[in-house]
């Protein structure tokens, strides 16, 4: 089979590549289309997916960080400017934080 491969491919005119590199390729393309890994190791006869995983774990790293920097981009990043609020506003306008407060009855009930 890979001896026609290689006289079609010389017969085209194409750069030597061997049948065993189209394999990879293919699947290379399938992950870089964010076909489901689950398909790709079902097209390439895997037994498993972390078949597939062990060998393409350098595409699906590249694809990760792809799909981190898209969630990234859709981030705002400008900050809103910073306005002063002079003390007497401060409090007047904001609630006062303080810590929660325990209910008397549950204190009651554990002394109990």
């Amino acid at each position: 089979m890979s001896d026609l491969f290689e006289r079609l491919v010389e017969a085209a005119g194409l750069p030597p590549i061997r049948l065993h590199d189209l394999r990879h390729v293919a699947a290379t393309l399938m992950l870089a289309a964010g076909v489901d890994i689950k398909i790709v190791s079902e097209t390439l006869g895997h037994s498993d997916t972390r078949v597939t995983r062990d060998i393409y774990q350098a595409v699906l790293d590249d694809l990760a960080r792809d799909a981190a920097e898209k969630v990234v981009q859709l981030v705002p990043r400008a900050r809103k400017p910073l306005t002063v609020v002079k003390d007497a506003e401060a409090a007047s306008d904001r609630p006062r934080m303080s810590p929660p407060r325990k209910a008397k009855e549950s204190t009651e009930e554990r002394s109990a």
